[in-house]
């Protein structure tokens, strides 16, 4: 079993707290460790360290290996710019298909940046799932089995029936479908054939392989080259011509929605992609006025629903203040509604254009 972690994202709606430099899964978000390290101590226990690839952008690879001592240099996979999930799990499936000898080997594919509540359930489910797909040779998803209308997920819709035995519950898949708006969020849950999307995706390097050949044909005619380069000198330079050749494309459009033979297993452990603020704000615990806060010493009359995170623990003073969110670090404040909090991307966006790098 081989594993990887996609790892090159850019936390933009984690603004202004992650950075260019500092990006989301290298933040210490959810607990002691930053999401990157509670990701591999989850999924090592799985396999060993030589069979977990870390796919990350050229500017983070120093960094990536600072915080996991463990895993050998290797296995440090530096993409040159972001191309979405799709060119990612293509170019981990080569290096797999090279280093294994073949394209039985069964690869499983893990965001760096999610918060998994049980770490023994996850991977008992993924055991089940690499047992399935090994045999079967399909496109395996888990599905989160939803507890309320969530706007900000993606959703799998499956079959009425399992199409076979498994320990858990596993279905064919007949759509995917995207975030939703609140009212359709509560149609899918209320049918009960809706699970939100986790993106963690398992299959052998042949199934995939089979549907990058047949869906996405020019990038797939590219592989050869980065193979044929893999762990030479000759690597770095195969990549970007590569990435400098392709569009970029998510793996659900490039390829999951219209592959051949997908199914997805169902999961019931705690999970959340953490994708915004108002996402922390949830999983946080909370004061008895439902404000929750991060580095932070909140002081507040007649405030409730709110979230505050300082930088080096400063004293936050709120008064008749409802469902914000304030963000202060060294150089930057974050003022929204906690409803908005998606909408972080917008202004990283603008300070693109406005060239405010500074704040990048």
């Amino acid at each position: 079993m081989y594993i990887v972690l996609m790892a090159g994202g850019a936390g933009t709606r984690f603004w202004p707290l992650s950075r260019f430099e500092t990006p989301k899964q290298l933040l210490k978000i959810t607990g002691e460790k930053t999401m990157l390290q509670e990701t591999y101590d989850r999924v090592v226990k799985l396999t060993t360290p030589e069979k977990i690839l870390i796919i990350t952008g050229a500017h983070l690879v120093t960094k990536v290996a600072a915080q996991l001592p463990g895993l050998p240099e290797k296995n440090i996979i530096a993409e040159p710019f972001g191309r979405n999930t799709a060119p990612c799990i293509a170019l981990a499936s080569a290096i797999i298909r090279k280093r294994s000898g073949g394209d039985a080997a069964v690869s499983v594919v893990v965001p760096a940046d999610h918060m998994i509540g049980d770490d023994e359930a996850f991977r008992d489910i993924i055991r089940s799932a690499v047992d399935h797909a090994r045999d079967s040779d399909v496109l395996m998803t888990l599905g989160i089995k939803p507890g309320y209308p969530e706007t900000g997920y993606g959703y799998i819709q499956r079959e009425e029936e399992p199409c076979c035995v498994s320990r858990y519950p596993i279905y064919k898949v007949k759509t995917f479908a995207e975030k939703p708006n609140m009212e359709t969020a509560a149609r899918f849950l209320e049918s009960g054939d809706f699970y939100w999307n986790s993106g963690i995706f398992v299959w052998t390097v042949k199934a995939i392989m089979d549907e990058f050949q047949r869906q996405m044909t020019d990038m797939y005619e590219m592989l050869p080259e980065v193979e044929a380069a893999l762990d030479t000198e000759n690597m770095a330079a195969a990549i970007e011509h590569m990435y400098s050749s392709i569009r970029p494309k998510s793996i659900d459009y490039g390829i999951m929605e219209n592959a051949g033979q997908v199914r997805v297993i169902e999961a019931e452990f705690n999970w959340n992609d953490v994708g915004s603020w108002e996402a922390v704000y949830n999983i946080s615990p909370k004061t008895k006025d439902e404000n929750a806060h991060m580095q932070a010493i909140p002081m507040t009359l007649d405030s409730k629903n709110n979230f505050f995170y300082t930088s080096g623990g400063k004293l936050v003073a709120a008064i008749d203040v409802h469902d914000l969110i304030m963000v202060e670090t060294e150089d930057t404040i974050l003022l929204c509604k906690r409803q908005s909090s998606q909408r972080v991307k917008e202004i990283v966006d603008k300070l693109k254009i406005k060239d405010l790098t500074q704040y990048l």
